[in-house]
């Protein structure tokens, strides 16, 4: 598989004004739905709040890939406010960017975005944990626990790394603070939301729905291509996404921006199908079809060829 050869390089040479509408869209949406978080029924509130937050996290990808305009800072400002609290934006660039070298695809020691672990690690853990992680391998464990297991695991290992003196993270979190305060603030003072109704209603659902697009996104075989799916989706699931379930043409042009990736898929699709052997699913219905109570793949890594290569 041929590797990108562009991350962050290159900046737009104009504003790209269709990601900061969606933007500006993302935002107001929010801000309005918890003005009227008492007028609203939980079963109105919790999807549209789930869309909402899991769209700025497609928001946040964006400008990692350095969009809508030339100015980093900018760009960065324009998503700055966090409504999920799930972690820094700094770190997320930082490991996103990493989890971009394909050669490193799904390996537990080497790709920061993998959900595999080490056979051995796996083998250490005791009964109750595996079969908590085997329901987190399915789609309703992925949504129902995800947020909890990746925030736990997030934050332990970045507090760690803290107490270590790694002051690079903690820049990344002094920043986060503020980012999420203020929506807390707007939430509890403004809206009169209470910090529990606003984790249950609103972060968790916005994490839970960001998971469904990573669940099927990559699988641990040896060609390297085959790793990463194709989703072809509804219009309101590929807005929510950004198009990054058109994920294939998005690790062969990273920098490409969303609103573009369709076309482009268009265009080349029997050759990305080929590129990925057919690692395709036809719309998220199939994905939770296959895949709501059964676990999609083992959690100790599979394919001990890779490693064993890797190690040598």
């Amino acid at each position: 598989m041929q590797q990108p050869t562009e991350i962050t390089h290159g900046k737009p040479s104009q504003i790209e004004w269709p990601t900061v509408s969606v933007i500006i869209l993302c935002y107001a949406g929010l801000a309005t739905l918890m003005w009227f978080y008492y007028a609203l029924p939980f079963w109105v509130i919790m999807p549209v709040a789930g869309y909402l937050i899991a769209l700025h996290g497609s928001l946040q990808h964006e400008v990692l890939h350095g969009h809508p305009t030339g100015n980093a800072l900018l760009n960065e400002a324009m998503v700055y406010i966090n409504p999920s609290f799930w972690f820094p934006y700094q770190r997320y660039r930082k490991l996103h960017l990493t989890h971009h070298n394909d050669d490193h695809l799904t390996d537990p020691a080497l790709d920061p975005e993998s959900y595999y672990m080490l056979p051995q690690d796996w083998a250490e853990l005791p009964t109750p944990m595996k079969q908590i992680y085997i329901i987190h391998n399915t789609l309703a464990g992925r949504m129902l626990l995800g947020p909890i297991i990746g925030t736990v695991r997030f934050w332990r290992d970045d507090i760690k790394k803290i107490l270590k003196g790694e002051w690079t993270s903690a820049r990344c979190w002094a920043l986060h603070i503020p980012a999420c305060a203020i929506t807390l603030a707007y939430a509890w003072f403004v809206c009169g939301i209470p910090l529990w109704a606003y984790l249950v209603m609103f972060a968790w659902p916005g994490i839970a729905f960001s998971l469904v697009r990573s669940f099927c996104e990559h699988q641990a075989v040896e060609h390297l291509g085959e790793r990463t799916i194709i989703v072809e989706s509804s219009p309101p699931l590929s807005l929510m996404f950004l198009n990054n379930n058109l994920h294939v043409a998005h690790h062969t042009k990273p920098r490409m921006p969303w609103y573009e990736l369709p076309a482009y898929y268009r265009a080349e699709r029997e050759q990305l199908l080929k590129q990925n052997r057919g690692y395709i699913m036809h719309g998220y219905r199939e994905i939770f079809r296959r895949y709501f109570l059964t676990p999609k793949e083992p959690v100790a890594y599979p394919d001990t060829t890779f490693l064993k290569k890797r190690q040598a």
